[in-house]
């Protein structure tokens, strides 16, 4: 069992910045993929970005493309989602995932992804 924990969400305003963690236990976070995923209200949980487990690969969603970053450092357990030039369309509840490894046709569903945190909240104000 790997338990996820996200923070660093909060209320900013459009054009500004947010860096999300998320920290892992219970397992090597060495050996998992990690992904991000948001879900706005009404809406269906949606792919954000993913990062592979040596950090060497990354993959985004067009929609936060050149605006988001994905990093880890497994020394400490944690990664990462820094969030620039944030939008109201943003505005979301943020989670992080976890899979031992990412198949490049299932890394944007969320159904493939076996570990989840209970999310940290985004809200951008226009």
């Amino acid at each position: 069992q790997v338990q996820l924990v996200e923070s660093g969400g909060g209320l900013v305003q459009a054009g500004g910045s947010l860096r999300l963690s998320c920290v892992a236990s219970g397992r090597t976070f060495g050996d998992y993929a990690m992904a991000w995923f948001r879900q706005a209200p009404g809406l269906e949980r949606e792919f954000v970005s993913v990062i592979s487990r040596t950090g060497g690969t990354t993959y985004y969603a067009d929609s936060v493309k050149g605006r988001f970053t994905i990093s880890r450092d497994n020394a400490k357990n944690t990664g990462y989602l820094q969030m620039n030039r944030l939008k109201s369309e943003d505005t979301a509840v943020y989670y992080c995932a976890a899979r031992p490894m990412v198949i490049p046709a299932e890394r944007k569903s969320s159904k493939s992804y076996d570990y989840w945190g209970q999310g940290t909240q985004v809200t951008v104000s226009a």
